[in-house]
Protein backbone atom coordinates (compact mmCIF):
# COMPACT_ATOMS: atom_id res chain seq x y z
CA UNK A 1 0.00 0.00 0.00
CA UNK A 2 3.02 2.27 1.11
CA UNK A 3 4.56 1.66 -2.60
CA UNK A 4 1.83 2.24 -4.57
CA UNK A 5 1.46 5.10 -2.83
CA UNK A 6 5.07 6.11 -3.33
CA UNK A 7 4.41 5.44 -7.15
CA UNK A 8 1.59 7.88 -7.62
CA UNK A 9 3.48 10.51 -5.66
CA UNK A 10 6.13 10.32 -8.22
CA UNK A 11 4.01 10.43 -11.28
CA UNK A 12 2.45 13.60 -10.17
CA UNK A 13 6.05 14.97 -9.05
CA UNK A 14 7.62 14.18 -12.22
CA UNK A 15 5.29 16.49 -14.37
CA UNK A 16 5.11 19.32 -11.57
CA UNK A 17 8.91 19.27 -11.68
CA UNK A 18 8.76 19.19 -15.73
CA UNK A 19 6.48 22.26 -15.16
CA UNK A 20 8.68 24.11 -13.18
CA UNK A 21 11.58 23.60 -15.61
CA UNK A 22 9.72 24.80 -18.25
CA UNK A 23 9.11 27.86 -16.61
CA UNK A 24 12.36 28.70 -15.24
CA UNK A 25 13.63 28.34 -18.78
CA UNK A 26 10.54 30.37 -20.89
CA UNK A 27 11.77 33.09 -17.70
CA UNK A 28 15.31 33.30 -18.68
CA UNK A 29 14.94 33.13 -22.39
CA UNK A 30 12.94 36.07 -22.32
CA UNK A 31 15.10 38.11 -19.78
CA UNK A 32 15.98 41.08 -22.00
CA UNK A 33 19.90 40.74 -23.73
CA UNK A 34 21.54 43.21 -21.20
CA UNK A 35 21.77 39.84 -19.01
CA UNK A 36 22.95 37.54 -21.30
CA UNK A 37 25.85 39.47 -22.23
CA UNK A 38 27.03 40.89 -18.87
CA UNK A 39 26.71 37.10 -17.86
CA UNK A 40 29.26 36.61 -20.98
CA UNK A 41 31.45 39.33 -20.34
CA UNK A 42 32.07 38.18 -16.50
CA UNK A 43 32.81 34.49 -17.55
CA UNK A 44 35.31 36.42 -20.16
CA UNK A 45 36.82 38.54 -17.97
CA UNK A 46 39.47 36.24 -16.02
CA UNK A 47 41.37 35.12 -19.00
CA UNK A 48 41.17 38.67 -20.53
CA UNK A 49 42.46 40.61 -17.20
CA UNK A 50 42.90 39.98 -13.10
CA UNK A 51 41.94 43.73 -12.39
CA UNK A 52 38.45 42.75 -14.37
CA UNK A 53 36.99 40.63 -12.05
CA UNK A 54 38.70 42.53 -8.93
CA UNK A 55 36.09 43.73 -6.46
CA UNK A 56 37.24 47.46 -6.02
CA UNK A 57 37.38 47.89 -9.90
CA UNK A 58 33.65 47.24 -9.75
CA UNK A 59 33.34 49.85 -7.58
CA UNK A 60 34.83 52.02 -10.51
CA UNK A 61 33.11 50.95 -13.49
CA UNK A 62 29.76 51.50 -11.39
CA UNK A 63 31.47 54.92 -10.38
CA UNK A 64 31.76 55.87 -14.05
CA UNK A 65 28.23 54.41 -14.98
CA UNK A 66 26.57 56.54 -13.13
CA UNK A 67 25.58 59.51 -15.41
CA UNK A 68 25.16 57.06 -17.92
CA UNK A 69 22.66 55.16 -16.26
CA UNK A 70 20.36 58.48 -15.02
CA UNK A 71 20.54 59.19 -18.46
CA UNK A 72 18.99 55.53 -19.43
CA UNK A 73 16.28 55.88 -16.89
CA UNK A 74 15.31 58.87 -18.42
CA UNK A 75 15.21 57.67 -22.22
CA UNK A 76 13.47 54.33 -20.82
CA UNK A 77 10.28 56.94 -19.89
CA UNK A 78 10.28 58.44 -22.96
CA UNK A 79 10.72 55.10 -25.44
CA UNK A 80 8.04 53.91 -22.81
CA UNK A 81 5.62 55.75 -24.37
CA UNK A 82 6.53 55.35 -27.90
CA UNK A 83 8.75 58.40 -28.39
CA UNK A 84 12.53 59.04 -27.78
CA UNK A 85 14.84 62.07 -26.48
CA UNK A 86 17.55 63.16 -28.42
CA UNK A 87 18.81 66.52 -26.41
CA UNK A 88 20.85 64.82 -23.64
CA UNK A 89 23.99 65.49 -25.51
CA UNK A 90 22.88 69.48 -24.97
CA UNK A 91 21.91 69.41 -22.10
CA UNK A 92 25.52 67.57 -20.83
CA UNK A 93 27.13 70.03 -22.86
CA UNK A 94 25.60 73.18 -21.77
CA UNK A 95 25.46 72.29 -17.86
CA UNK A 96 29.50 71.22 -18.61
CA UNK A 97 30.41 74.86 -19.69
CA UNK A 98 28.49 76.82 -17.48
CA UNK A 99 29.65 74.54 -14.65
CA UNK A 100 33.25 74.61 -15.72
CA UNK A 101 33.44 78.71 -17.56
CA UNK A 102 33.40 80.58 -14.52
CA UNK A 103 30.44 82.26 -14.67
CA UNK A 104 28.36 81.09 -11.74
CA UNK A 105 32.06 81.29 -9.18
CA UNK A 106 29.83 85.00 -8.23
CA UNK A 107 26.36 82.59 -7.19
CA UNK A 108 26.27 80.33 -4.04
CA UNK A 109 27.22 76.80 -4.74
CA UNK A 110 23.47 75.50 -4.32
CA UNK A 111 23.05 77.70 -7.83
CA UNK A 112 25.82 75.58 -9.34
CA UNK A 113 23.96 72.10 -7.57
CA UNK A 114 20.62 73.17 -9.23
CA UNK A 115 21.64 74.72 -12.81
CA UNK A 116 21.97 71.42 -14.61
CA UNK A 117 18.31 70.03 -13.33
CA UNK A 118 16.67 73.39 -14.00
CA UNK A 119 17.96 72.72 -17.38
CA UNK A 120 17.39 69.02 -18.29
CA UNK A 121 13.91 70.14 -16.56
CA UNK A 122 13.64 73.34 -19.13
CA UNK A 123 14.72 71.26 -21.85
CA UNK A 124 12.09 68.61 -21.13
CA UNK A 125 9.20 71.01 -21.10
CA UNK A 126 9.83 72.26 -24.27
CA UNK A 127 10.46 68.81 -25.78
CA UNK A 128 7.19 67.72 -24.31
CA UNK A 129 5.15 70.71 -25.82
CA UNK A 130 6.67 70.21 -29.11
CA UNK A 131 6.01 66.24 -28.96
CA UNK A 132 2.70 65.82 -27.78
CA UNK A 133 0.67 69.09 -28.11
CA UNK A 134 2.48 70.29 -31.22
CA UNK A 135 2.63 66.92 -32.34
CA UNK A 136 6.58 67.68 -33.67
CA UNK A 137 8.51 64.46 -34.44
CA UNK A 138 10.34 63.42 -31.64
CA UNK A 139 13.30 63.12 -33.29
CA UNK A 140 13.48 66.35 -35.12
CA UNK A 141 12.49 68.52 -31.87
CA UNK A 142 14.47 67.14 -29.34
CA UNK A 143 17.98 66.76 -31.62
CA UNK A 144 16.77 69.87 -33.22
CA UNK A 145 16.99 71.62 -28.94
CA UNK A 146 19.93 69.64 -28.80
CA UNK A 147 21.64 71.31 -31.84
CA UNK A 148 20.56 74.46 -29.91
CA UNK A 149 22.54 73.90 -27.22
CA UNK A 150 25.53 72.84 -28.28
CA UNK A 151 25.57 76.15 -30.64
CA UNK A 152 25.47 78.57 -27.57
CA UNK A 153 27.69 76.45 -26.18
CA UNK A 154 30.27 76.70 -28.93
CA UNK A 155 28.96 80.90 -29.35
CA UNK A 156 29.72 81.43 -25.65
CA UNK A 157 33.51 79.44 -25.82
CA UNK A 158 34.28 81.11 -29.07
CA UNK A 159 35.80 77.66 -29.43
CA UNK A 160 37.98 77.38 -27.06
CA UNK A 161 37.32 75.02 -23.38
CA UNK A 162 36.56 76.39 -20.10
CA UNK A 163 38.45 76.01 -17.16
CA UNK A 164 38.23 73.56 -14.35
CA UNK A 165 34.72 72.71 -12.48
CA UNK A 166 34.54 73.36 -9.24
CA UNK A 167 36.12 71.44 -6.54
CA UNK A 168 33.66 71.01 -4.18
CA UNK A 169 31.48 68.94 -6.77
CA UNK A 170 33.76 66.39 -7.50
CA UNK A 171 32.61 65.18 -4.59
CA UNK A 172 29.49 63.71 -5.52
CA UNK A 173 31.06 62.05 -7.38
CA UNK A 174 34.81 61.09 -5.52
CA UNK A 175 33.04 60.63 -2.00
CA UNK A 176 32.09 56.94 -1.13
CA UNK A 177 30.33 54.78 1.72
CA UNK A 178 31.95 51.61 1.85
CA UNK A 179 33.32 52.36 -1.42
CA UNK A 180 30.31 53.10 -2.99
CA UNK A 181 30.33 56.30 -4.66
CA UNK A 182 27.41 59.14 -3.55
CA UNK A 183 26.48 59.45 -7.65
CA UNK A 184 26.46 55.60 -7.46
CA UNK A 185 24.13 55.43 -4.60
CA UNK A 186 22.00 58.62 -6.12
CA UNK A 187 21.47 56.52 -9.44
CA UNK A 188 20.47 53.46 -7.45
CA UNK A 189 17.99 55.73 -5.20
CA UNK A 190 16.63 56.94 -8.23
CA UNK A 191 16.02 53.60 -10.09
CA UNK A 192 14.03 52.32 -6.99
CA UNK A 193 11.68 55.28 -6.90
CA UNK A 194 11.12 54.86 -10.66
CA UNK A 195 10.15 51.19 -10.41
CA UNK A 196 7.93 52.13 -7.29
CA UNK A 197 6.54 55.39 -9.51
CA UNK A 198 5.53 52.34 -12.05
CA UNK A 199 4.77 49.81 -9.75
CA UNK A 200 2.12 51.90 -7.30
CA UNK A 201 0.93 55.14 -8.96
CA UNK A 202 -1.58 55.44 -12.00
CA UNK A 203 1.12 57.05 -13.86
CA UNK A 204 2.94 53.63 -14.38
CA UNK A 205 -0.19 52.36 -15.75
CA UNK A 206 -0.57 55.21 -18.02
CA UNK A 207 2.68 54.62 -19.14
CA UNK A 208 2.58 51.32 -20.15
CA UNK A 209 -1.25 51.35 -21.62
CA UNK A 210 0.41 54.44 -23.91
CA UNK A 211 3.26 52.17 -24.85
CA UNK A 212 0.69 49.55 -25.80
CA UNK A 213 -1.96 51.07 -27.77
CA UNK A 214 -2.03 54.77 -28.10
CA UNK A 215 -5.05 54.84 -30.07
CA UNK A 216 -6.74 52.62 -27.56
CA UNK A 217 -5.36 54.24 -24.75
CA UNK A 218 -6.99 57.64 -25.83
CA UNK A 219 -10.33 56.29 -26.61
CA UNK A 220 -10.60 54.90 -22.87
CA UNK A 221 -10.05 57.77 -21.36
CA UNK A 222 -6.53 58.06 -20.66
CA UNK A 223 -4.88 61.69 -21.47
CA UNK A 224 -2.49 60.59 -24.48
CA UNK A 225 -0.73 64.22 -24.90
CA UNK A 226 -0.41 64.68 -21.19
CA UNK A 227 1.17 61.91 -20.84
CA UNK A 228 3.74 61.89 -23.50
CA UNK A 229 4.10 65.78 -21.89
CA UNK A 230 5.11 64.49 -18.62
CA UNK A 231 6.84 61.72 -19.56
CA UNK A 232 9.50 64.00 -21.55
CA UNK A 233 9.26 66.55 -18.45
CA UNK A 234 10.37 63.60 -16.28
CA UNK A 235 13.08 62.55 -18.74
CA UNK A 236 14.66 65.91 -19.05
CA UNK A 237 14.79 66.46 -15.18
CA UNK A 238 16.72 63.06 -15.15
CA UNK A 239 18.71 63.96 -17.71
CA UNK A 240 19.70 67.56 -15.41
CA UNK A 241 20.67 65.11 -13.22
CA UNK A 242 22.55 62.81 -14.58
CA UNK A 243 24.23 65.97 -16.42
CA UNK A 244 24.83 67.42 -12.84
CA UNK A 245 26.53 63.80 -12.01
CA UNK A 246 28.95 64.09 -15.00
CA UNK A 247 30.21 67.58 -13.99
CA UNK A 248 31.25 66.23 -10.85
CA UNK A 249 32.46 63.64 -12.53
CA UNK A 250 35.23 66.14 -14.53
CA UNK A 251 38.21 67.92 -13.35
CA UNK A 252 38.27 70.07 -16.48
CA UNK A 253 35.14 71.21 -18.37
CA UNK A 254 35.05 70.71 -22.06
CA UNK A 255 32.91 71.87 -25.05
CA UNK A 256 32.55 68.36 -26.87
CA UNK A 257 29.14 67.49 -27.81
CA UNK A 258 29.18 64.27 -27.10
CA UNK A 259 27.24 62.70 -29.33
CA UNK A 260 28.23 59.63 -27.83
CA UNK A 261 26.37 60.27 -24.74
CA UNK A 262 22.84 59.65 -26.13
CA UNK A 263 24.18 57.03 -28.72
CA UNK A 264 25.07 54.89 -25.44
CA UNK A 265 21.94 56.05 -23.19
CA UNK A 266 19.70 54.44 -26.67
CA UNK A 267 21.66 51.54 -26.91
CA UNK A 268 21.68 50.43 -23.04
CA UNK A 269 18.24 50.89 -22.78
CA UNK A 270 17.46 48.89 -26.18
CA UNK A 271 19.83 46.09 -24.50
CA UNK A 272 17.93 46.56 -21.34
CA UNK A 273 14.63 45.19 -22.71
CA UNK A 274 12.72 49.10 -23.26
CA UNK A 275 11.92 49.47 -26.53
CA UNK A 276 9.54 51.93 -28.15
CA UNK A 277 6.14 50.58 -26.53
CA UNK A 278 7.71 47.42 -25.53
CA UNK A 279 9.03 47.36 -21.47
CA UNK A 280 9.98 44.02 -20.63
CA UNK A 281 12.89 44.99 -18.96
CA UNK A 282 11.36 47.36 -16.12
CA UNK A 283 14.14 49.53 -14.30
CA UNK A 284 16.33 46.73 -13.63
CA UNK A 285 17.04 45.75 -17.49
CA UNK A 286 18.52 48.96 -18.16
CA UNK A 287 20.49 49.24 -14.88
CA UNK A 288 22.33 45.92 -16.14
CA UNK A 289 22.50 47.27 -19.57
CA UNK A 290 25.11 50.08 -18.51
CA UNK A 291 27.00 48.36 -16.20
CA UNK A 292 27.40 45.56 -19.26
CA UNK A 293 28.23 48.17 -21.99
CA UNK A 294 30.84 49.89 -19.01
CA UNK A 295 32.30 46.57 -18.52
CA UNK A 296 32.43 45.88 -21.88
CA UNK A 297 34.32 49.31 -23.17
CA UNK A 298 36.59 48.09 -20.09
CA UNK A 299 37.36 44.92 -21.98
CA UNK A 300 37.93 46.35 -25.06
CA UNK A 301 40.15 48.95 -23.46
CA UNK A 302 42.37 46.22 -22.84
CA UNK A 303 42.49 44.59 -25.80
CA UNK A 304 43.66 48.06 -27.40
CA UNK A 305 40.63 48.93 -29.20
CA UNK A 306 39.47 52.61 -29.87
CA UNK A 307 36.41 54.93 -30.34
CA UNK A 308 35.94 53.82 -33.87
CA UNK A 309 35.89 49.91 -32.56
CA UNK A 310 33.78 50.55 -29.90
CA UNK A 311 31.15 52.00 -31.76
CA UNK A 312 31.33 49.15 -34.36
CA UNK A 313 30.89 46.98 -31.38
CA UNK A 314 28.03 49.08 -29.92
CA UNK A 315 26.26 49.01 -33.30
CA UNK A 316 26.35 45.74 -33.61
CA UNK A 317 25.12 45.14 -29.93
CA UNK A 318 21.68 46.93 -30.88
CA UNK A 319 21.45 45.63 -33.95
CA UNK A 320 21.78 41.57 -32.36
CA UNK A 321 18.94 43.22 -29.82
CA UNK A 322 16.86 44.25 -32.50
CA UNK A 323 17.04 40.74 -34.24
CA UNK A 324 16.36 39.15 -30.58
CA UNK A 325 13.10 41.33 -30.05
CA UNK A 326 12.22 40.61 -33.41
CA UNK A 327 12.19 36.67 -33.36
CA UNK A 328 10.52 37.19 -30.02
CA UNK A 329 7.38 39.10 -31.64
CA UNK A 330 7.41 36.79 -34.75
CA UNK A 331 6.66 33.71 -32.33
CA UNK A 332 4.08 35.89 -30.13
Amino acid sequence: MDLSMTTADAKIETPSRTLTAKRTLSWVLGLPPAYYVLAILIALAPAVSATLINPNYWFVILKQSAPLGIAVLAQSLVMRVRSIDLSVSGVFAFSIYLASSGLLNSYPPFVTVLMPIVIGLAVGLINGALVAYVRASAVIATLSVSAILIGIVQFMSSGRAPGSTPSWLRVLTSGNIYGLSYSVIVWIGISVVVALAFRFLILGRYFRAVGDNPRAAEITGIPLARTIFVSHTLAGALTGIAALVQVSALAVGTIKPGFDTFMNALAATILGGVTFGVDRGGVAGPFVAVVAFSFLFAMLTVFGIQEPGKLIVQGGIIALAAIIYGARVGRV
